[in-house]
C-alpha cells in the first residue's frame, strides 16, 4: 500500500492518550491513528442506515410544513390534541 506522509497537530493530552492506547494495543501511533480514522469513516457512513427516521429523506429534504417543529403534536395526533 502506498502511503503519503501527513502532519497533524494534536493537543498534548490527546497525543498522550493515543500513545498509551497504541502501546496497550501493541501498535505504532501511526497505525493506531490510521485504524481509528478508518473506523470513524466507516461508522459515519453507516451510522444512520438502520434508523428509519433518519433514513427518511422525505423528512429531511421533502416538501413538508414549515411549522412542523411547533405543531408536531397536531401533525402526529390531530388538531384536537392542542
Amino acid at each position: 500500500m502506498i502511503m503519503k506522509k501527513t502532519t497533524i497537530m494534536l493537543p498534548p493530552d490527546l497525543k498522550a492518550r493515543a500513545l498509551r492506547k497504541a502501546d496497550k494495543l501493541g501498535v505504532s501511533l501511526g497505525e493506531f491513528i490510521r485504524t481509528s480514522l478508518q473506523n470513524a469513516l466507516e461508522q459515519s457512513s453507516t451510522q444512520f442506515k438502520n434508523d428509519s427516521l433518519l433514513c427518511d429523506k422525505q423528512a429531511f429534504y421533502g416538501k413538508g410544513p414549515k411549522d412542523i417543529a411547533e405543531k408536531h403534536d397536531d401533525y402526529l395526533y390531530g388538531e384536537e390534541s392542542s
